[in-house]
């Protein structure tokens, strides 16, 4: 197998990964986030519901554009050994910075929100 095959390897197995953490891990933000939005806004229903859909977007967008460029700047494979640690790293890093946001909005939903309420 040569190079060019390991980098097509490589991209369809990372935009498989990625689409299902997309999916998966946005339809379970989604659905909980409108319980939690609620409880911390009580009275507010359609605020809490733009809420959770403007940290959807956002969460589609950012990892949009973190696969875009993760494919763009993909060097070449020329071993499974590259491509296994390819994989793992960029996988790695879109949990990390979907993590970190994930608690990020948390901590502003929690100090900040119910400020703005009132």
């Amino acid at each position: 197998m040569n190079s060019s095959n390991y980098n097509i390897v490589g991209y369809i197995l990372f935009l498989t990964c990625i689409v299902y953490i997309i999916l998966v891990v946005g339809k379970i933000c989604y659905k909980n986030g409108n319980v939690y939005v609620n409880e911390l806004i009580p009275n507010h229903a359609d605020l809490c519901v733009q809420i959770n859909k403007t940290l959807l977007v956002g969460y589609y967008l950012v990892n949009i554009g973190y696969s875009a460029m993760t494919l763009i700047w993909w060097n070449e494979i020329i071993t499974i050994q590259q491509l296994i640690e390819t994989l793992a790293l960029k996988i790695a890093t879109i949990a990390f910075i979907l993590s970190f946001l994930h608690y990020s909005n948390l901590y502003i939903l929690t100090n900040y929100v119910q400020k703005l309420i009132k």
